[in-house]
């Protein structure tokens, strides 16, 4: 089928409509509201920026209702449930579950009959060359001799390969290893581990390694530990800490069982009744399979022959292997399994949904899309965290900073921390110096962090990272600029910058009549493509003639959210009907700078 249509079949898209009766019911017919999730209370920008439209456009909205609200006034959940379908979305009710296009799963709130016994997740964390590999190796052989440490065992291999695992907002780590080389101490990745675990409110276990050694000093990790708000048992503390020495074996079998022991008084379980949902975490394209994930099962039971969504992918599990190697039909919950059949590589971090079948699949990576737009778009920023401190959603201004060398570090440390009040304070989650990295991204994405750059920069991956999770980096090489910034953020002074973004352009090709009112343009779109939500510049001559907003976007019959380059569609402007062939049309969003 050709994408292009002449403008007799344009017409034809809109053929028997006549009056404003007739052009409502164009409007209506079968046309499907998107659910939405609205809280209690929201402000009219951010509402505009959920339903993907202009704050003008709510604003009308609500005068067309009676009520007349500003940019910044919060409005009620009552309110936007009647606005919410003239944008095309039905408001969801408060206690409404998230529902099949959540990012993040919701937890299993079901009758507890219905829940099992699950093996924990562990991961084990720490910096290079303190015998992190070699401690799996062994327990490794430790499980073939003993069987009964295999439901710890296999994960523990399975998450030491990434811990990008825990991207996308979903609790994947069950306890925290931290292994800790006796005779070298806490080191700078043992530092940033411990950030990690921290932000992930996980259970810890210390594994002091290298015990066997003569300079092995175990004493002085602990006082290294105390120093860092980590105060073991011997001390009177909560943290296990045992030591350990990966090359021989000894104390392996006792750190299995208290890893046994954790797992047991967090009582962790799953719902196996329930449709299966999981993590990956990892991916790869293998030449003679296709896309290999693997994948850790959180809730229910993954089948051969499932529908799936991964993250913004689909697909249909054409196999499944567990670690082993050997070929699993079905995959329980903690069960790492690779999995192929997915449409394109997703994302370590990606959450897995099973769909009753291909349609609901698709809707599901569609719905998913749109809340990844909308969740880039609503990270903590500089601009708004007064905002969030004065509602209760955070207590502080959680900030990751990496300056350019470790004599900079206490200097900018000690003068965020002088900026604290009673009403508002900085909470340093992690500071060091070096590149802004990935690992600092998904450390701002556990602790809801801003990255502040002190002469430093990031790396294109890091970046690239932070855009994709709405991540804010920020960089500065003078410390009264940073400092000024936090004050003005801390009293809700500092204003959000935008831009304007072009996204793509159309030349009109036929004009038709809707009744006696309205006009219809038929374009054709040259490049990038044409949104609903798009502010639209018509061009004539190279001059603009007009700027407004899209009231209808079609393809053929159907009701679209965008029209991509190479197509042909119909709109509609507000207030406005002097098209005419041959004009341009210009599509604009508004992008806040990060």
């Amino acid at each position: 089928m050709t994408n292009r249509t002449n403008a007799t079949e344009l017409q034809d898209q809109y053929n028997g409509t006549s009056g404003q009766d007739e052009y409502e019911d164009y409007y209506d017919d079968d046309y499907e509201l998107e659910p939405l999730e609205v809280p209690l209370a929201i402000a009219v920008h951010d509402l505009a920026e959920l339903m993907e439209t202009t704050p003008v456009e709510v604003i009308k909205e609500f005068m067309r209702g009676g009520y007349m609200f500003s940019i910044n006034e919060v409005v009620g959940h009552d309110l936007v449930v009647g606005i919410a379908p003239s944008f095309g979305f039905e408001v969801l009710p408060l206690e409404a579950e998230s529902g099949a296009g959540s990012i993040v799963p919701s937890t299993d709130d079901v009758d507890p009959a219905l829940l099992e016994d699950r093996p924990p997740v562990v991961t084990i964390l720490g910096h290079v060359d303190h015998g992190k590999t070699t401690l799996l190796d062994t327990i490794r052989k430790t499980n073939v001799v003993d069987g009964e440490a295999g439901g710890i065992t296999q994960h523990i291999g399975a998450y030491q390969r990434s811990r990008r695992c825990a991207r996308g907002g979903a609790q994947v780590t069950d306890i925290a290893v931290l292994v800790i080389a006796a005779d070298d101490g806490i080191m700078p990745q043992t530092e940033e581990a411990i950030n990690h675990v921290k932000a992930a409110e996980v259970p810890i276990v210390v594994a002091i390694n290298k015990v066997d050694r003569p300079e092995a000093d175990p004493e002085r990790v602990k006082r290294q530990l105390a120093e860092r708000n980590l105060l073991v048992e011997d001390w009177g503390g909560d943290v296990i800490a045992l030591p350990v020495s990966a090359l021989t074996g000894d104390g392996v079998n006792d750190l299995l069982d208290n890893l046994a022991i954790v797992a047991e008084v967090s009582e962790l379980k799953a719902n196996v009744g329930r449709q299966a949902r999981g993590v990956v975490v990892e991916a790869r394209i293998d030449r003679s399979r296709g896309t290999v994930a693997t994948v850790l099962v959180q809730a229910g039971k993954l089948h051969v022959g499932d529908n799936i969504v991964v993250g913004n992918l689909r697909g249909r599990i054409r196999a499944m292997q567990a670690d082993s190697g050997e070929p699993v039909e079905t995959a329980t919950p903690s069960q790492p399994v690779e999995i192929l059949g997915i449409r394109g590589v997703p994302e370590a971090g990606d959450i897995l949904e099973v769909a009753k079948d291909e349609r609901s699949a698709r809707q599901l990576a569609e719905a998913r899309i749109r809340q990844s737009e909308i969740k880039r778009a609503a990270g903590p920023t500089m601009e708004d965290v007064h905002t969030r401190i004065a509602a209760g959603e955070v207590k502080a201004l959680n900030l990751i900073i990496k300056t350019d060398v470790q004599g900079t570090v206490e200097a900018v440390k000690g003068a965020l921390n002088g900026l604290n009040t009673e009403q508002s304070r900085v909470n340093i989650v992690h500071i060091a110096s070096g590149a802004i990295t990935e690992s600092d991204v998904l450390l701002g994405m556990a602790s809801k962090a801003i990255i502040v750059g002190f002469n430093t920069e990031p790396g294109q991956g890091a970046m690239a990272l932070a855009n994709q999770e709405g991540v804010e980096i920020r960089h500065y090489n003078i410390i009264y600029n940073l400092l000024e910034d936090v004050e003005l953020a801390l009293t809700g002074l500092l204003e959000p910058v935008y831009r304007d973004v072009t996204e793509g352009h159309a030349t009109i090709r036929a004009i038709f009549g809707v009744g006696r009112r309205f006009k219809v343009a038929g374009f054709y779109v040259n490049d990038g493509q044409i949104q609903r939500s798009s502010t639209i510049h018509v061009l004539r001559g190279g001059q603009n003639i007009y700027k407004g907003s899209i009231s209808s976007l079609k393809h053929f019959k159907d009701d679209v959210r965008e029209v991509n380059i190479g197509f042909e569609g119909g709109l509609m402007l507000e207030g406005f009907n002097g098209f005419e062939e041959g004009d341009i049309l210009e599509a604009h969003r508004s992008e806040r700078v990060r």
